[in-house]
């Protein structure tokens, strides 16, 4: 697409999961994406720009996802032969079973819609698992090949969530579980069976990725025939309790979390009156990054590329600006009580070029 910063063009921004399209489960997708795409390319418009479409976790922020690669499974859009592993017949039974009708209705009912969307792909999975011809299944193992430096990290993660009630909470699981190297040493002394079981869990939460990819490279490809590009976003931060963290935590400062400088507009809020926002992400630990040449980053980057035409990095200016530093173990009521001699020891205010550490 002929993108220039030298040619000035006009847009929209909107959060997918708003949007309402033909035959949705109740939460924006690809296929409502896709009208909407349309009707942007009608009027004018040559750029509809998204919220990070991460997966997110169970606070469902798209500021806050489980990981900083995954695309978010409830953007995909599922319907007979959609993905081509999935069978009318499946599709129907899965629908007959939720109330389509009152998902619909007023605030999109995350709980529910991921239930359904999950309980469709398990079916559409299983389908592949049985019946895809060689060359599907080897387009499906290709793709994990070409993922692998986070795609393999991502859906151990995910089967260790399903392990802990669904929790990303990592550093609250069991001992055996909290970090990647303990939690394969858990896994290799359990019985074949139950490795084979697991393994086929890794394998699912691969397929919905390599579903995923399809269908947002598809929608970028469509959105250029409209001549409208798609713009996605970058959180500078990422989550504590993400898939990347718990694989890389080398890479990251666990013991601080990154934030803002103080706010004296919230009058509600004492914490961040005085203290500012502590946004809970862990800092970079820019050393260690840059001894692999900035793989993650690097990563994360082509990532974003790949499903999306251009895209902003939110609140970058944090590595130019000075920005509150937290202690991780720190809680509002605790430090907006304490005196500023008190609190110099659990707060600093620094830039991101020279971080505090505990």
């Amino acid at each position: 697409m002929d993108l220039s910063p030298e040619k000035k063009i006009a847009g929209v921004l909107v959060p997918l999961f708003a949007l309402r399209g033909a035959g949705d489960l109740g939460i924006g997708d690809v296929g409502a994406l896709r009208e909407f795409i349309d009707w942007a390319a009608t009027i004018g418009f040559k750029l509809v720009q998204l919220l990070p479409t991460n997966e997110i976790g169970n606070d469902n922020s798209p500021y806050n996802a489980i990981s900083a690669m995954a695309i978010e499974p409830t953007t995909l859009h599922l319907a007979p032969n959609s993905p081509p592993d999935l069978t009318r017949e499946d599709f129907d039974a899965s629908v007959a079973r939720a109330d389509i009708h009152s998902l619909r209705l007023g605030e999109v009912k995350y709980r529910q819609i991921k239930k359904l969307k999950r309980c469709i792909l398990e079916k559409a999975f299983a389908n592949f698992s049985a019946h895809a011809s060689e060359e599907r299944q080897l387009e499906f193992r290709m793709f994990c090949d070409q993922e692998a430096a986070w795609l393999r990290n991502y859906a151990f993660f995910r089967v260790l969530m399903e392990e802990n009630d669904d929790s990303a909470a990592w550093n609250r699981w069991p001992a055996q579980y909290q970090s990647i190297e303990r939690a394969r040493t858990w896994l290799c002394a359990l019985s074949q069976d139950r490795q084979a079981a697991l393994a086929a869990r890794q394998n699912f939460f691969c397929y919905v990725q390599w579903i995923a990819h399809q269908q947002w490279r598809a929608i970028k490809s469509y959105a250029a025939e409209r001549g409208v590009a798609l713009m996605g976003d970058i959180p500078f931060g990422v989550s504590y309790y993400s898939a990347d963290v718990f694989a890389r935590p080398d890479e990251f400062v666990l013991d601080w979390c990154g934030g803002a400088p103080p706010e004296p507009y919230f009058k509600e809020d004492v914490f961040t009156q005085k203290w500012g926002q502590n946004w809970g992400i862990p800092l970079y630990r820019w050393d260690r990054m840059r001894k692999n040449n900035f793989e993650w980053w690097r990563e994360r980057v082509r990532a974003v590329r790949q499903i999306f035409h251009l895209f902003r990095i939110d609140h970058v200016l944090g590595t130019a600006i000075p920005r509150i530093s937290f202690l991780a173990t720190m809680r509002h009521p605790k430090i907006a009580r304490r005196t500023n001699a008190k609190a110099k020891n659990t707060c600093a205010l620094s830039s991101t070029k020279q971080a505090p550490r505990a």
